[in-house]
């Protein structure tokens, strides 16, 4: 009975735990949300400060989300800026119902679907490929490396690791691509992606579920 009694208190003392980072987590985005809704009623009474702090604070995010979209640099930095600036003239029209951080990922995820869509990035991505195929790998001389630090293989497999999965993700169909990264790696609810891409709950759910096998089937026996 004792150990059974310790065994309740601890899983209690657990629960209560994370209720707590739940509650905190709460209240943290809670007051994101509110201080971004300070900066925009700012911005709507005409002081445009306020704007490059709400690009400050979501910058990096707004800059992952296109890099795990478009799979290059220089095609996400421009999705970001074309994001910001299409966030700028509509910010007016903002009902402050969804946050700050939804309503800026929703254009986000469409601009990087209408710049995968167009004919001028698909036709210059066919043309790297292309060119990518045709050029041969020039010899490099062998280069030994003594004593690596644990610490720098570490990054290096997890480098690997890191563009294995963007190859993998660049291979899923845009709507299936947009789904995955909300989910798996900004972390976002199944009710922020429905809002952010249009799509009902259950579709969310079964775009997910295949993109997620199709991640799996891609990266057996690589990670």
């Amino acid at each position: 009975m004792a150990l059974l009694a310790e065994s309740t208190e601890a899983t209690f003392r657990e629960l209560i735990g994370l209720e707590f980072v739940y509650m905190e987590e709460e209240q943290r985005q809670g007051a994101a949300k509110e201080q971004d809704f300070l900066w925009i009623r700012a911005f709507l009474n005409n002081d445009r400060n306020a704007f490059d702090s709400l690009v400050r604070c979501h910058q990096d995010r707004v800059f992952n989300l296109c890099f795990r979209m478009m799979g290059e640099y220089e095609e996400a930095n421009d999705c970001a800026q074309e994001t910001f600036f299409k966030a700028y003239k509509a910010l007016r029209d903002f009902r402050f119902e969804a946050s700050f951080s939804t309503w800026v990922l929703t254009i986000a995820v469409n601009v990087c679907r209408n710049k995968l869509k167009s004919l001028e990035y698909r036709t210059r991505q066919r043309m790297v490929r292309i060119r990518s195929s045709s050029e041969k790998m020039e010899p490099v001389d062998h280069v030994e490396i003594e004593d690596p630090a644990p610490n720098a293989l570490d990054q290096l497999a997890k480098r690997e690791q890191e563009l294995l999965l963007q190859r993998a993700i660049d291979e899923l169909a845009h709507d299936a691509r947009a789904v995955v990264v909300l989910r798996d790696i900004e972390g976002l609810s199944y009710e922020e992606i429905s809002q952010i891409t249009g799509y009902n709950l259950g579709t969310v759910k079964s775009r997910l579920s295949r993109a997620r096998q199709q991640l799996r089937d891609k990266l057996k026996g690589l990670i």
